[in-house]
């Protein structure tokens, strides 16, 4: 359960006092953009294939099946994007250039009808995936943690509010490597729109303020090597750029 006041003055008077044996890690973070203010990372919960012509092209059904969804630790990251280091054991790193919902409320069955009402706001993320590891998990029917939770993979842009730019449910996303257009889709096209899969998936869980919900990428995701230089944009949102050291 989230902290209340006097539950976050105990937990910081806990670290003041060195009760920890170690010092705890910092917090994961994302700016506000226009603002000094950061919002902390709780969780990370990515929505599976949710554009159609991506499902298509990784071999899945466009159809409007019940979502599905993976996580990535808070501390995968990369606030404000820039240098990353390509990622040890696989040789098939890609992108996925996504929108991403920040919760700033949350909530245990949350209806359809009031789910935009805890959204905070919006950033630009790109899933980065080790789709080798993927897809070798995926035959041997195991988790996919290892091909999607590794270090820096998950570079995301300063958050919109949403008291600024409402709630977009359709605009540009595309992603470039090297100026070349890889990914250009639109968010309308979005099988499971926000509000439904904020809804869904806080009927598994309680959702909790600093949540962030990866929504999915449209079709082009593609490999990357070292020195590529990654350009994601989203209407509204902003712009979001990578370089694979």
């Amino acid at each position: 359960m989230p902290l209340n006041n006097e539950g976050l003055r105990k937990n910081n008077a806990m670290i003041t006092n060195s009760r920890y044996v170690f010092v705890p890690p910092p917090v994961p973070s994302l700016p506000v953009a226009g603002s000094e203010q950061l919002v902390p990372i709780r969780r990370i919960y990515c929505v599976g294939r949710n554009y159609a012509d991506h499902a298509v092209e990784m071999g899945g059904d466009p159809n409007r099946e019940p979502p599905f969804f993976f996580g990535k630790p808070a501390d995968t990251v990369v606030a404000g994007g820039g240098n990353i280091p390509y990622p040890p054991l696989t040789n098939d790193l890609q992108h996925e250039m996504e929108l991403v919902v920040v919760l700033g409320t949350g909530g245990h069955d949350i209806p359809e009808t009031r789910a935009l009402e805890h959204v905070f706001g919006y950033a630009a993320g790109i899933d980065m995936t080790r789709r080798d590891l993927q897809g070798e998990a995926k035959k041997l029917g195991r988790p996919w943690d290892m091909a999607k939770g590794f270090d820096y993979a998950a570079p995301c842009s300063s958050v919109q509010p949403a008291s600024k730019i409402g709630h977009p449910g359709e605009g540009a996303i595309w992603l470039k490597v090297n100026g070349e257009t890889r990914q250009s889709g639109n968010l309308n096209q979005q099988i499971w729109k926000v509000e439904e899969a904020i809804a869904y998936l806080s009927r598994f869980l309680t959702l909790a303020p600093g949540d962030l919900i990866f929504t999915g990428t449209p079709a082009g995701v593609g490999r990357v090597v070292r020195g590529d230089r990654l350009q994601g944009h989203i209407d509204r949102i902003g712009e979001l750029e990578v370089i694979i050291e």
